[in-house]
């Protein structure tokens, strides 16, 4: 099965202090794959290394076999890999249903059009309308995004990290922070919205990790240390 995102070497130092130490690594097109290890370990400073928002050291990054290191993080999105971020990222004052158009706008070619109504935008709307039913905020749509439950917040996250129909699909930490009950719907929320996608998440709850994940990875100190089912 080919790679649908291969890390190639990649190393991150700043200054003095080497944080991402030489990790290769291969995740299949379709795999769920986690990735694990303490705290300070290096796991989000890789995450943002394949999502573009800092540039590696030296190594590369490949998606679908093609380089992607050292592109703006915008562009990477284009190319279809989309993250979450352990702080949620979302726009609070605006409603749930405009989070879910605003992520659906570039996707179906809708570039910078100020004079354009996006209520006349039919596929922009049905869009949304999909993005709200899978992860169960249609009843939410009018409410801001900053006044939804913690939980709800991290479930439009990943409505929005879907939104733009992105194959490749990161998660940082998608369940911190929430009770057991809410680790389980976002567990099965997860679970249905990557269904055909690569998904790679950070993850410290192993009860998460062993639900979802094919594989995982030990990132410890810089260097993964063991990777397998």
């Amino acid at each position: 099965m080919s790679a649908a995102l291969s890390l190639l070497h990649l190393r991150k130092s700043f200054g003095p202090v080497q944080i991402i130490r030489g990790v290769s690594l291969d995740i299949a097109e379709g795999e769920r794959h986690a990735i694990i290890g303490p705290n300070g370990a290096g796991k989000s400073t890789l995450f943002n290394l394949v999502s573009g928002r800092i540039r590696p050291s030296s190594g590369e990054v490949r998606l679908h076999g093609r380089p992607i290191t050292g592109l703006p993080p915008f562009e990477i999105n284009r190319r279809g890999l989309s993250r979450s971020f352990q702080i949620t990222n979302i726009f609070p004052k605006m409603s749930v249903e405009e989070n879910l158009r605003c992520a659906a706008l570039w996707s179906l070619g809708y570039k910078y059009a100020f004079w354009t109504s996006i209520e006349r935008l039919s596929d922009v709307c049905e869009r949304a309308e999909w993005l709200m039913e899978r992860v169960g905020l249609t009843a939410r749509r009018h409410v801001p995004a900053g006044v939804l439950s913690y939980a709800e917040q991290r479930a439009l996250e990943i409505g929005v990290t879907i939104g733009g129909s992105a194959d490749v699909v990161l998660l940082d930490e998608p369940t911190a922070g929430m009770n057991n009950s809410e680790t389980e719907q976002a567990v099965a929320l997860i679970r249905k919205v990557t269904e055909g996608k690569t998904l790679v998440m950070v993850e410290h709850d192993m009860g998460v990790v062993f639900s979802l994940a094919d594989r995982i990875s030990v990132l410890v100190y810089g260097q993964i240390i063991a990777s397998d089912t």
